[in-house]
C-alpha cells in the first residue's frame, strides 16, 4: 500500500472531541477546524449530534457526523444502547462508533454480544449509517482478537475499531496489520487512541487503516 499524499491524509481523519468537559464553543472550533481542513469526518458525543450538524448545515464539503454508542465501557443493556442509537440517528448522526460489550465478551457469551451488535448495525443501515465497532484491543488476546473479528463479520459491521482511547493502549501498526489478515476486505479499520504524530498516521495507514480517530488532527496535518 503506498503512502497518501500529505493533501490526502485528511481524508482519513476523524477529527474527534469526545472529553467529558467539551464545550459548545470547543465543538464550534472542531466544526471550524473540519471545515478547513477538510476531514473525513468529526466525533463527538451524543449531545452534541444535533449542534454539530447546525454547525456544518452549510458545508461545501461532505464532512460525516460520528457519533458514540455505548461509550466509553460498553456494558450499557442492548435496550440502552439501541436508544442511544435511535436518538444519534434522529439528531443527524451519520456514523455511529458503538462500543462492543466486552464484559459479556469476557464471560464468553459470544452469541449475545454479536446479536447485540446485529440489531445495532441493522437500525444504523436502515437510516444509511455506518457503523464502527470498538474492540478495545488493548484488553484482547490474539484468540480474542480473531473471535471479536468474526463477530464483527457476522454482524456485518462497517469499520472495527480499535480502542476508546480510554484503554491503557490505543492503536499500534501491529495490531492494524493483524486485523487487516483477519478481516474480511468489506470490513474497513479506524486506528484510535494516542495517535499524536506524523509518522504514527502514516504508519497505522500502511498497516491497512482507512480511518484516524485523532483529537490531534490539525497538528498532523500541520507536520504533514
Amino acid at each position: 500500500m503506498s503512502n497518501p499524499t500529505p493533501i490526502h491524509l485528511n481524508s482519513y481523519i476523524d477529527h474527534t472531541l469526545l472529553s467529558p468537559i467539551a464545550s459548545e464553543t470547543d465543538i464550534r472550533k472542531l466544526c471550524e477546524e473540519a471545515w478547513l481542513h477538510a476531514f473525513k469526518a468529526v466525533c463527538i458525543a451524543p449531545t452534541y449530534v444535533r449542534y454539530t450538524r447546525e454547525m456544518l448545515e452549510f458545508c461545501p464539503i461532505p464532512i460525516e457526523i460520528a457519533t458514540v454508542v455505548g461509550f466509553p465501557l460498553g456494558y450499557a443493556t442492548t435496550s440502552t444502547k439501541l436508544h442511544e442509537a435511535e436518538n444519534a440517528l434522529r439528531d443527524g448522526a451519520t456514523e455511529l462508533d458503538v462500543v462492543m460489550n466486552l464484559a459479556q465478551f469476557k464471560s464468553i457469551a459470544y452469541l449475545s454480544v454479536q446479536d447485540e451488535l446485529r440489531q445495532l448495525i441493522e437500525l444504523a443501515h436502515a437510516s444509511h449509517t455506518l457503523v464502527k465497532v470498538i474492540i478495545e484491543t488493548a484488553y484482547l488476546d490474539q484468540f480474542e482478537l480473531h473471535t471479536a473479528c468474526e463477530i464483527c463479520a457476522e454482524a456485518q459491521a462497517d469499520f472495527v475499531k480499535t480502542s476508546t482511547g480510554f484503554a491503557p493502549a490505543g492503536a499500534d501498526p501491529a495490531t492494524i496489520a493483524l486485523l487487516r489478515e483477519l478481516l474480511p476486505e468489506s470490513i474497513r479499520i479506524k486506528a484510535s487512541g494516542g495517535i499524536r504524530t506524523h509518522e504514527q498516521a502514516m504508519a497505522l495507514i500502511e498497516a491497512g487503516a482507512s480511518r484516524l480517530g485523532t483529537s490531534a488532527g490539525v497538528s498532523l496535518m500541520s507536520k504533514a
